[in-house]
Order: C-alpha cells, then sequence, then structure tokens
C-alpha cells in the first residue's frame, strides 16, 4: 500500500507515522512545507511536482494546518483557516486530475464543529453545529467556520473514483513529549489538575491506539463516508476526568482554576480558554454502529495505560 502524508510533522502524523512504518508492506511519502530530509516538499496552497506522488497511491491522509495551540488574534486566525482550506483544496485539484486516483482520501477535521453544549452528546446524525450558542464568547464560532470551511473543501472537491472521509478528532491522548497528554500529565504532577472554570464543560479524547486502530478501520470499510467522529464513546465533564487522571498518577490534589485564572494561564502559555472551557460533548456512533471495538472505551482505563507509558517510556 502507497499512503501519501500531508502535515505530518506534527503530533497526530508522528502517530500515524509510527503505526504506518510497523506494516513493511506500507510505503509512506510524506508532504513537508519545509522540507525536513527524505520528505517531498510542497507549500500547501499551490500544484507542484508533489502531486506525482498522489497519481497512484492508494490512500491520501491530509492533516495539514496551523497548530490552533496559540493566541488566536486576527493573524493567527487566518493562517489557521488558510493553511486549511487551501491545503484541502490543492490536495482535491490533485485527486481530479490524477490519472489513478487514490481510493481513499482522510481528511483532518475536529470535534470542535459541535456546539457547546452540557446537555446531549454530538454525533454525526443528530449533533448540533456550533456556532449560534448564547453561553459561548463570540469569537469561538470563528473555530466552527474554521472547521466548516474546512469540510465544505472536501464535500465540493471533485473525486467521483475517491472516497472521502472526514475526520471529526478529538484530543488524541499519547504519551509522548508535546502532545495534550504531557501537558495535563505536567500540570496535574505539579497540583494543578483540579477544575477549570467550574469543570463542567465536557472533554471528548481518543487513546492514541484506538485513533491509530479507528484509521485501519476506515481504510477496510469501503462502505464508510462523509464525517465520523474519532473519539472515545465515554465524555466526561473536565473536573470528573482530572480526577481520574489524578487517581492514575496518584497525586491526590489538584488545586481549581477560576476562568479569569485559565486566561491568565492562557496568556501565559500562548493559548486560548476556548481549548480548555468549550464543551466538547461527542460521540463516535458511526464507528460504534459499522462495528468498531475500542480499546480503550472509558478515561479510566485509558488513563493508567498512558500514565504508565508516559513513566516508563
Amino acid at each position: 500500500m502507497k499512503i501519501v502524508l500531508a502535515g505530518g510533522s506534527g503530533q497526530v502524523g508522528a502517530i500515524l507515522r509510527r503505526h504506518f512504518s510497523r506494516d513493511k508492506a506500507i510505503q509512506v511519502l510524506n508532504l513537508s512545507r519545509s522540507g525536513e530530509k527524505g520528505w517531498i516538499k510542497w507549500d500547501g496552497r499551490t500544484l507542484g511536482n508533489w502531486a506525482e506522488a498522489i497519481d497512484g497511491a492508494d490512500l491520501v491522509v491530509n492533516l495539514a494546518g496551523r497548530s490552533v495551540d496559540c493566541r488566536y488574534t486576527k493573524t493567527n486566525l487566518k493562517e489557521m483557516m488558510d493553511s486549511r482550506v487551501e491545503s484541502t483544496r490543492v490536495i482535491g485539484q490533485t485527486i481530479e486530475g490524477a490519472s489513478r486516483p487514490p481510493a481513499l482520501w482522510l481528511q483532518m477535521s475536529t470535534a470542535t464543529i459541535y456546539s457547546h453544549r452540557f446537555d446531549q452528546a454530538n454525533d454525526e446524525d443528530t449533533g448540533i453545529i456550533g456556532g449560534q450558542e448564547l453561553d459561548a464568547p463570540s469569537y469561538w464560532g470563528y473555530s466552527i467556520e474554521i472547521a466548516k470551511a474546512w469540510e465544505r473543501e472536501l464535500s465540493e472537491a471533485k473525486t467521483p473514483k475517491t472516497r472521502k472521509v472526514a475526520l471529526r478528532a478529538a484530543m488524541v491522548m499519547s504519551p509522548g513529549r508535546g502532545g495534550v497528554f504531557d501537558v495535563l500529565y505536567k500540570m496535574t504532577m505539579l497540583g494543578l489538575g483540579g477544575p477549570i472554570g467550574g469543570g463542567h464543560q465536557y472533554v471528548s479524547w481518543i487513546h492514541d491506539l484506538d485513533f491509530c486502530r479507528a484509521i485501519d478501520f476506515l481504510i477496510r470499510h469501503d462502505e464508510i463516508d462523509g464525517p465520523v467522529n474519532l473519539c472515545a464513546p465515554g465524555p466526561l465533564p473536565q473536573k470528573e476526568f482530572m480526577g481520574k487522571l489524578r487517581l492514575a498518577l496518584g497525586i491526590p490534589i489538584g488545586f481549581p482554576a477560576t476562568k479569569w485564572m485559565a486566561e491568565l494561564g492562557a496568556l501565559v502559555l500562548r493559548t486560548d480558554t476556548e481549548l480548555l472551557l468549550k464543551s466538547r460533548r461527542v460521540v463516535p456512533t458511526r464507528l460504534l454502529k459499522s462495528g468498531f471495538e475500542f480499546q480503550f472505551p472509558d478515561w479510566e482505563t485509558a488513563a493508567k495505560d498512558l500514565s504508565y507509558r508516559r513513566r516508563h517510556g
């Protein structure tokens, strides 16, 4: 199998590269804006020689996009939008013009597309797309507009011979340095793993091994296309989520943080409180109905595994 991986230099990309590399029958070609050694250089915007890699490939996975772990300034938001929309558009153009288009295009999206809510979980069939919530800051809506534009480019791409799947991924939890779990681990070890802003907002997540297994599942199941939620079936309120992580790490205390304290911390860390305060209550209905079985369906089990791997390499 020949796989083209675009935007694979981030945490999720590294997880997939390691996963695919374990199978000697898989050849992975990496597209990179910075042109790492052995990778194919592209700009994520315009057609070029890199397109030759896609012609004849079996699978294209596009993860390209500026990191959301930043301050939501006008400049950063524009870069977040442009990097996602432009890379998706040019990959669609490349597949459209290919003499041997790939059978499958897995396009990264985000569970952030759903509304900020506490009452009911969002799934692919009945979930509410966000942007109109009265109890959420208005600027959070821009993240949803980015997600909608991202998926719109995928939907409008003229690729009749290529199955397309939008990966509405929750936070991918991996023990590696620099990822979401690494940040939560460090906060908890410092005694800062308590509720934030009351802790009632839901956290949706997926264990890295289940993320990779879900990707394999989607590759095998030709009947699945369109949006798919990549998340564990057990989202939790943030207060409970952090409590189970403290339990896994043997840390009895987690000091709480008010919203203004979260704002101050986000300012210091050069990130935004949407990542901490938005309630992402998302469930993987399409995966479950298709027969996918999670190895780590609950956070308590997942947190124990991730904590062990984080401590023991």
